[in-house]
């Protein structure tokens, strides 16, 4: 079950006056370099560091008090973590948080900072689910999944809303895709409220499932996950896949050698600290300037939680 455009608006509602509603700028010298308009959604600026809040604080504001009283549980890379356990100190209820033992150390210290209880486990999907599982049956927590969950889509699609507001006229939206809760969401408020924008998906050529998956047409997994952009290493749902396939435009594709150079950009140009994933779609309009060239698009920074003592160029 997809989220409908009334699920959308009532997310926003759900959002006013907690969640950011975050600035759109713009960068002369980097229309330059990519023959077109740029506008950037800086969601590096959103609570908790990343976009994912607006998703968690939905999904976290839609609980029974009975369901609240037990907590929330998920298990993430980092962000929704991070953004789920605010959401969860917001309303005064615990957050069980399961984490890859390498998600970057800013991202576990900012979930026990927020309140969540953290559990590490190895890097792979089914040992995120097994522990989220065990801690589901031990405390009857509510899963909050990251992005195969309607109100995480719901909340996720606010991004577009605002975006097309602040950024009229727009003729491409460009966001990363990893689990696809934000591009898809992106897909569903855009073909609503702007059907003349073109959507595209953003993804490291090492984490490449999205564009594999719309080629092949079927869902299909990442087998690689070493790619700098740490979140995006998760895989389509079929409820994000089937959102996706039926309004994306494409996916472009980017190397790590692109994200580092559009991150450094973004720092260097815009004095906008974002995380690589957050780069990702800059790094994708750079790679595909005749996809973007002459047009207004916008750009979503989706997060902005970097590890400092681990710069890519240092």
């Amino acid at each position: 079950m997809s989220p409908t455009l009334f699920d959308i608006h009532a997310a926003a509602t759900r959002l006013i006056g907690t969640a950011h509603r975050t600035p759109v700028l713009t960068c002369t010298s980097l229309d330059a370099l990519a023959g077109a308009t740029l506008f950037f959604k800086c969601e590096n600026f959103q609570k908790g560091g990343a976009y994912k809040f607006r998703g968690a604080l939905n999904a976290v504001r839609q609980l029974t008090d009975e369901q609240s009283a037990r907590g929330v549980v998920t298990h993430s890379s980092g962000n929704h973590a991070t953004c789920l356990a605010l959401a969860a100190r917001l309303r005064g209820i615990p957050a069980y948080i399961v984490v890859p033992r390498n998600a970057p150390l800013i991202k576990q210290r900012a979930i026990a900072a927020y309140g969540g209880q953290l559990t590490l486990c190895e890097p792979t999907l089914a040992a995120r689910q097994a522990e989220a599982d065990r801690i589901q049956r031990e405390t009857g927590a509510t899963f909050i999944h990251p992005y195969n969950n309607p109100a995480v889509i719901a909340g996720q699609a606010t991004v577009a809303l605002e975006l097309l507001e602040q950024a009229p006229q727009l003729d491409a939206l460009v966001a990363p895709v990893s689990g696809g809760g934000l591009l898809s969401g992106l897909c569903l408020a855009t073909h609503s409220q702007a059907p003349g924008v073109e959507v595209w998906g953003a993804e490291p050529a090492l984490a490449d499932d999205a564009f594999r998956s719309l080629r092949e047409g079927k869902l299909l997994s990442n087998t690689d996950t070493t790619t700098i952009a740490d979140g995006l290493r998760a895989s389509l749902s079929q409820r994000t896949f089937d959102i996706i396939r039926e309004h994306v435009r494409g996916i472009v594709t980017v190397t790590e050698e692109q994200i580092i150079s559009a991150m450094r950009l973004l720092w260097e140009r815009m004095k906008l600290v974002v995380e690589p994933s957050g780069v990702v779609p800059l790094a994708a309009v750079l790679a595909a300037l005749e996809k973007f060239r002459g047009k207004r698009v916008g750009i979503v920074l989706t997060g902005g939680n970097v590890d400092l003592d681990k710069l890519p160029w240092q």
